[in-house]
Order: C-alpha cells, then sequence, then structure tokens
C-alpha cells in the first residue's frame, strides 16, 4: 500500500512538473519527457510524512543508469525548451521579413516617372546669349580635348609647296589659340549635366517657336525644329557642340534673328521643306572646313578676331543656300546638290559672300528686303506656333542628304571632323 501511495504522489508531482514545463513553453502543447526535465530533489514527503523514493534511487536499485536531474531555472538554458520557445517567434519574424521583401520588390519594380513639362508647368530658364555661352568654354579646362584637334589641313610633297607659294597666309600667331578654341568647341558633344549647354537648346527652341516656356529634354518636338530623332545631341557627331552655338548666334543677334525666322519658315513648307537644324548643322561643317582649309584666314587676320568671322561666314552660307533653296524651288531631294553647290562658292571667294551678307543686313536695317525672289506664295499657316504640340512635318519621310553622305568624287577635305 506504500508503494502504492507512493506511485500516486509521485504521478501528481510528474503532472504538476509538466504544467510547469509547459507555461514556460508559452503554451506550447509538446512536452518533454519527465526524465529529461525531471527536477532534482532529495525526498518527497506527503501529507502524513512518508518517504518516497527518487527518481535517482531507483535508478541505481535497478542498476538502470541515473539520470541527472536540473533544477526549474536551468530549464530556461535548455536548447530544446529554447527551441520550441523561438519556434514561434522565428515564424512570425519570416513572415514580417517577407511582407517588408514583397513591399520592396512592389516599390523597385513601379516605373520612374519622368517629369514633363509643359506651358502650363511654369519653368522658364531665361534666354542664354552667344557670349555668355562662348564665355563658358573659355574658362572651362578642355584640354584632354583640345589634344585631339586638327586645326589645318596636313599637306605633303607638292602640294605643301604649292600652298607655301601661293596659298594663303598663315594665321597671325595671337589668333591661334583661339583657332584652336573653335575647333575644341566641334569636339564637344552635348553634356545634360551643363546647364549652359540645355540653356543653348532651350533658347534655340523658344527664339524659332516663340514658345515661351522651356520643354522637355527629349521627344518628338525636336524633329519639328529640324533634329532627325527625339535627342539633339545625336545629330552633332560632325560638328560638336559648334552647331548648336552657331544656330545660337544666328536667333540671338537681333540682326540676324529675321533671316533665322524666314529660314525657319521656309523650312516648313509644305512643298520645299527641310529638317532646318540638320541643314544648319550641315553649314557649320562647310564653316570649318573653310576654316580648316586656312580659307578664312586672311580675312580673320584683317579684322583680327577669329569667332567672329566664322560666324559671319556661317550666316553668309546659310543665306546663300535660302536663297538658292527659294528662288530655284528646290526640294529635300535636291539637299545634297545645293549643299555641295554652296560650299564651293563660299571657299571660292568667302569675301563676296561675307559682302552679301552686308548687303543683306544693309537693307534689311533700312526696311528694304533682299530676300524677296520669285517663288510661290507660302501658306499662311506655314507657322508652326508650337511644333511640341503640333504633328511633325512631312519632311520626317524624306531622308536628308548632307555633306557628311555626299558622293566620293567631292573634294576629299569636305569629310566629317
Amino acid at each position: 500500500m506504500e508503494e502504492t501511495f507512493g506511485n500516486a504522489v509521485e504521478e501528481e508531482y510528474n503532472f504538476k512538473l509538466i504544467q510547469e514545463v509547459e507555461g514556460l513553453n508559452g503554451g506550447i502543447s509538446e512536452c518533454l519527457c519527465v526524465e529529461e526535465v525531471a527536477i532534482e530533489t532529495k525526498e518527497l514527503k506527503d501529507i502524513n510524512g512518508l518517504a518516497l523514493k527518487s527518481h535517482r534511487q531507483e535508478d541505481e536499485a535497478s542498476g538502470k543508469p541515473a539520470h541527472k536531474l536540473a533544477p526549474i531555472s536551468a530549464l530556461k538554458q535548455n536548447g530544446i525548451l529554447q527551441s520550441l520557445t523561438a519556434g514561434k517567434k522565428e515564424e512570425a519574424d519570416a513572415e514580417l521579413n517577407h511582407e517588408v521583401q514583397q513591399a520592396e520588390d512592389e516599390w523597385a519594380a513601379l516605373e520612374a516617372v519622368q517629369p514633363v513639362i509643359s506651358d502650363h508647368s511654369g519653368s522658364c530658364s531665361s534666354p542664354i546669349s552667344f557670349n555668355e555661352a562662348l564665355q563658358h568654354f573659355q574658362t572651362t579646362d578642355l584640354s584632354d580635348i583640345k589634344g585631339n584637334i586638327q586645326p589645318t589641313l596636313r599637306r605633303r610633297g607638292l602640294a605643301a609647296v604649292a600652298h607655301f607659294l601661293f596659298g594663303p597666309p598663315r594665321l597671325h600667331r595671337e589668333l591661334q589659340e583661339e583657332r584652336d578654341l573653335v575647333f575644341t568647341i566641334a569636339q564637344c558633344s552635348l553634356d545634360n549635366n551643363q546647364k549652359i549647354h540645355i540653356r543653348v537648346l532651350q533658347t534655340i527652341y523658344k527664339k524659332l517657336t516663340g514658345a515661351r516656356f522651356d520643354c522637355p529634354r527629349y521627344g518628338t518636338h525636336w524633329e519639328q525644329l529640324g533634329f532627325q530623332g527625339t535627342d539633339p545631341g545625336t545629330d552633332l557627331r560632325g560638328t560638336g557642340f559648334l552647331g548648336l552655338m552657331n544656330t545660337l548666334y544666328l536667333v540671338m543677334d537681333p540682326q540676324m534673328l529675321p533671316l533665322a525666322r524666314e529660314i525657319y519658315k521656309l523650312s516648313q513648307h509644305p512643298v520645299q521643306n527641310f529638317p532646318f537644324c540638320v541643314m544648319s548643322i550641315n553649314v557649320t561643317r562647310i564653316a570649318i572646313h573653310a576654316l580648316r582649309e586656312e580659307v578664312l584666314t586672311k580675312e580673320c587676320n584683317k579684322r583680327q578676331q577669329v569667332v567672329g568671322v566664322l560666324n559671319d561666314f556661317y550666316v553668309a552660307t546659310f543665306l546663300q543656300l535660302y536663297q538658292i533653296w527659294k528662288a530655284q524651288h528646290k526640294t529635300i531631294s535636291d539637299s545634297g546638290i545645293v549643299l555641295k553647290e554652296v560650299e564651293s562658292v563660299a571657299k571660292k571667294n568667302p569675301k563676296q559672300l561675307l559682302r552679301r551678307l552686308e548687303s543683306y543686313l544693309s537693307e534689311q536695317k533700312s526696311g528694304a528686303s533682299a530676300l524677296e525672289v520669285t517663288s510661290p506664295s507660302p501658306s499662311p499657316n506655314l507657322r508652326v506656333s508650337d511644333p511640341w504640340l503640333s504633328s511633325s512635318s512631312s519632311s520626317k519621310d524624306l531622308k536628308f542628304i548632307g555633306v557628311c553622305e555626299l558622293p566620293p568624287e567631292m573634294e576629299g577635305e569636305a569629310r566629317l571632323i
């Protein structure tokens, strides 16, 4: 009977022990074996003072290996118990991390929204003058680019001797640095990180179209202005940023602006249309070739400047092209022939070309128009008030032939820079 009573007390003790273990586990239904988590004690006494044998004594009596019992406080350091108590916490953390990762993936998948500046956005950068843009290049370190320029043609043999004896005079030493700057600018590409570059683009756009606000950096509105794509920078391979500098001079000089708008108006003609900016870049290329071939050296020495002579030669050449195009009813298919003809005339007699420009400016100032030639009356809606918002010109579907695409039989000097 004593043994039966001892077993009952032991079972009651084990039941309470299991309850304590379950409490430490935070309500985990799985409980540990009593032998593995039993409490070390000396002897258990019932209410009648009967001594019960501990598990340790029973194991020793039966010859079984004794289990080492640990105190309750040691359960907190038990690896199995800790793994059980940490199970739900790790599961909750894993679920939270999964939700965070999912949210991050959804955020990363969102497309970046590019701000589009419209006429209603209120953004309006100040126009930049040609001198301000030129000063930017004069004060910028361009030594790396300057080492790659070719300011003059390399002549050898009899060609070099003939040029030395019968060719144009050499450029004055004090003007050579200014000449080198021109060719250095022609090697610079359009840089989006340079605010001056973007201001030059915006100024050209607003002066030609009459728009009050800035336009986006990329878009079909540049095609309406006469570039071949949505990015004007891709059309500057042959002339570099000098192509935009010449156009800037044309639209920012008060005497030249009326001519710029007349040329732009003709470029929008339903029949005689042509890409204005691409044509302007080709005229710049002609001017660069003339400077490199020392065709403009005499005039540069006379006026003691290079940039001013180059700008006037560019405008005079563009004027010559405009008059031929309008008077002879040329179309986009005639672009290659017209450019070749204009280049030949400009190089053979630059002095006469510059005089024609002076005559035009003088007559323009006095109120007479030197541009009145026999041509069909243009449509009253030729002028596009804002090409950014209008559809593309019909010239988009036609291939424009520039100087760089002329047949190989033309002069060897007229090649890309």
